[in-house]
């Protein structure tokens, strides 16, 4: 059972950016599609980033050319960069993992994952 842990959430102004951070526990993480969902308040969790194990990687319309999906490996750490911080971008963020599976992949779709951290809040203004 993999555990994923975020954080590097906070408070800041419209145009300004912030690095969200996630540490797996598992050892394997390499081989893991790894993502990042975010969940306002009312709203539906929606899928940001995704990048599977050769570091490709995706994103969400509204995100793109603002976000940067990205992984160390040898942290079992995944990233991501929020820049250009506008204030539809205020939830919760949440990282999300899944392990090697065959198949296709649709890295911004909630179900296509097993394992979830607890999230961390970013609050645009």
């Amino acid at each position: 059972h993999v555990q994923l842990v975020e954080s590097g959430g906070g408070s800041v102004q419209a145009g300004g950016s912030l690095r969200l951070s996630c540490v797996a526990s598992e050892y394997t993480y390499s081989r893991y599609r790894i993502g990042w969902f975010r969940q306002a308040p009312g709203k539906e969790r929606e899928g940001v980033a995704g990048v599977d194990s050769d570091g490709i990687t995706s994103y969400a319309d509204s995100v793109k050319g603002r976000f940067t999906i990205s992984r160390d490996n040898a942290k079992n750490t995944l990233y991501l960069q929020l820049n250009s911080l506008k204030e539809e971008d205020s939830a919760m963020y949440y990282c999300a993992a899944r392990p090697p599976k065959s198949g296709p992949w649709a890295p911004l779709r909630s179900d296509e994952y097993d394992y979830w951290g607890q999230g961390t809040q970013v609050t645009v203004s």
